[in-house]
């Protein structure tokens, strides 16, 4: 039993009052008294009892109105309350302990009772504050590791998505002039499908998936990549080979990146008229994703330079785009890419390298 433990009164009768007070003080209890209802929620406030002794009939509100304002409150649930009473009817104590009374006891207080009940009930409360420190003790440790393991798989996955994505760009040195297209591409990507009313989710799922598009071509000769002029017939049939290639680099993976790299290195060169390829596939049979990167994947490569071209300037460039429109591409997807053109433009600035004059304009 704690011996500083704090024990408020709130009994009218001053009688009564000092005698719980001439007998609580001398084991060690420090007491306080107060008169009225009102008094008595005000002292839970600014003494902050561990026990309450309340006499059921005070001057202003009763013992059950206040017993129910103390128990309403969270600080006042974990409280002990003690109903003292001349009441000995079975409905007065009903309705005590239905409003969150712990026990009772009879007017005239005995000693040997209140010594008792005082000190059953704070010895209870001090198992349940014990508690209480444990649990807030092991909740803090929770969240502290919580964290420490967030920031740990946080590290993992950052340290993965970078991986992958200077592995792709080894594929993407062999033909590219720029370092920078797989940035590029990875928030066009991601710009047009918030735009178009993706979930963040999938907005961030594309943004780190969309730099696989094209890791196939790591198995296309250097000699196809890097040609300067138009491919013939069987070159090019090779070079479309590097969708089928990268999809099998990439199945099998359990990881949705993955699967996600998979299908867009699959489908990002069909056609939304069936003309494209690998396999001819039209309109919504394209899955979404490939249909998102066939757009940002042709406006950079055309606004790109190439060993086989020059880089075109941007009103030529918005003029394909929108010819496009409807035959190589999703019209939805070529609105919301036009619809954000500022966005794609700003992205294009921060991550370009000689690009035409008209960048900026």
């Amino acid at each position: 039993m704690n011996a500083k433990a704090k024990i408020l009164v709130i009994e009218d009768d001053a009688r009564s009052a000092r005698l719980m007070e001439a007998l609580l003080m001398p084991a060690g209890y420090e007491v306080q008294t107060v008169g009225s209802g009102a008094e008595g929620l005000a002292a839970i406030e600014t003494f902050k009892p561990h026990l309450v002794l309340l006499d059921i009939m005070l001057p202003d509100i009763d013992g059950f109105e206040v017993l129910r304002r103390l128990k309403a409150e969270p600080a006042g649930q974990a409280v002990p309350v003690v109903m003292v009473t001349a009441l000995a009817d079975a409905k007065s104590r009903a309705r005590g302990f239905e409003l969150g009374a712990d026990d009772f006891i009879i007017k005239p207080v005995e000693k040997i009772e209140l010594y008792a009940r005082v000190r059953s009930l704070l010895r209870i409360k001090a198992y349940y504050d014990q508690l209480q420190e444990q649990n807030q003790r092991l909740a803090a440790e929770v969240a502290e590791r919580t964290r420490e393991l967030e920031q740990a798989l946080e590290q993992v996955r950052h340290a993965s998505l970078e991986t992958i994505y200077r592995l792709c760009r080894a594929a993407e040195y062999r033909d590219e002039d720029t370092g920078q297209h797989l940035r590029r591409i990875s928030h066009y990507v991601a710009a047009i499908a918030r735009q178009l009313g993706l979930d963040a989710k999938t907005c961030d799922l594309l943004h780190h998936a969309a730099p696989l598009h094209d890791v196939g071509k790591i198995a296309i000769p250097d000699h196809i990549l890097q040609k300067p002029g138009p491919l013939n017939e069987y070159e090019r049939q090779l070079m479309q080979q590097h969708t089928v290639i990268g999809a099998r680099i990439l199945e099998g993976s359990e990881l949705e990146l993955i699967e996600t790299g998979r299908i867009i290195a699959l489908s990002h060169h069909e056609r939304w008229d069936g003309a494209g390829y690998p396999y001819g596939l039209a309109g919504e049979a394209i899955p979404l994703a490939g249909r998102i990167v066939a757009v940002a994947d042709v406006f950079d490569a055309l606004r790109q330079r190439r060993p086989y071209k020059q880089p075109l300037p941007l009103e030529q460039v918005l003029v394909i785009m929108r010819q496009e429109r409807g035959r190589h591409f999703d019209p939805a997807v070529v609105d919301a890419f036009l619809a954000i053109l500022p966005e794609i433009r700003e992205i294009e600035g921060r991550y370009s390298e000689l690009l035409p004059d008209d960048r900026l304009a």
